[in-house]
């Protein structure tokens, strides 16, 4: 193995530990606003966000993935995380408590902007296997302003709570943001920094929402590491095969929703699309 691999604790492919394939499919539950965010609709309430959440889930499964992520994703504006009130984790507990009553698959928690802290009690409390960090190591400046990778604090939470089975999966030069803080620091090197924080697995994305990585970021991050590599956003039936080559699983958000619009409706016809273009991938 190469020296450049070995940054960072060894570790087993935690995708195929958590899912048993070679390429995982992981749906994004974009969650409607939640109470004490200003486009919650006390009309809807949790129940309603519960039953949404349900829905789609369902549309995913049948579909063909393999698990679902929870994310706060209509809660915008996002606040940095010692912004977050009480109430998000415990609205995004009791959704996934919920879930996790009517389906026997994998969860992921991502409480924003960047709360991995708070993502872990929530998927200690319900029963969660996996959280997301978009700032692991080093900082970079987000829409919410200056934003610092806690892994240090993080992991000696996760300790704490006795929640050392649930993976971190870390963003490598995660979308949404600036980067000058470590334009000195190739994204090599950053992904580097992600593994030696003790990240479980790094996630790979393009710009913005829906964007798919380049080419040239993709490989570079893929051979800076021999941790399990995710594509974060941008997949498609019509990209999944190419980006597969390099990569063990993806997030799926945008590309499932009709018109390709995170906000939108589930498209079951494109999530069957991109779960058909995975099975051809593992042959």
């Amino acid at each position: 193995m190469s020296e450049l691999l070995t940054d960072g604790l060894p570790k087993t492919n935690d995708l195929q530990r958590i899912f048993g394939r070679r390429f995982a499919l992981i749906g994004m539950l974009h969650l409607l606003p939640l109470p004490g965010t200003p486009h919650y609709d006390p009309r809807v309430g949790v129940t309603g966000l519960i039953d949404r959440a349900k829905n789609e889930a369902a549309a995913l499964l049948d579909a063909g993935f393999d698990g679902l992520i929870l994310e706060n994703g209509w809660d915008i504006p996002f606040v940095k995380p010692s912004d977050l009130g009480p109430e998000t984790p415990a609205v995004m507990a009791v959704v996934l408590a919920e879930l996790r009553r009517e389906f026997d698959v994998p969860f992921g928690v991502n409480v924003l902007a960047n709360a991995a802290a708070v993502s872990l009690a929530v998927a200690q409390a319900a029963g969660g296997s996996f959280v997301r960090a978009n700032q692991w190591a080093n900082a970079y400046v987000a829409n919410e302003g200056f934003l610092e990778g806690k892994a240090g604090q993080v992991l000696r939470y996760r300790h704490n709570l006795g929640a050392d089975a649930i993976s971190v999966w870390a963003d490598v030069h995660v979308k949404l943001g600036a980067h000058a803080i470590t334009a000195d620091r190739s994204i090599a090197d950053q992904t580097r920094d992600a593994a030696w924080f003790d990240a479980d697995a790094v996630i790979v994305t393009g710009t913005r929402l829906g964007s798919e990585p380049t080419q040239d970021e993709l490989v570079e991050i893929r051979e800076a590491t021999s941790l399990a590599l995710v594509l974060g956003s941008g997949v498609r039936s019509d990209n999944l095969a190419a980006l597969a080559a390099h990569t063990d699983g993806a997030i799926i958000g945008s590309s499932i929703k009709a018109g390709g619009v995170w906000h939108g409706p589930i498209d079951t016809d494109a999530c069957r699309a991109i779960a058909a273009a995975r099975d051809a991938v593992e042959g």
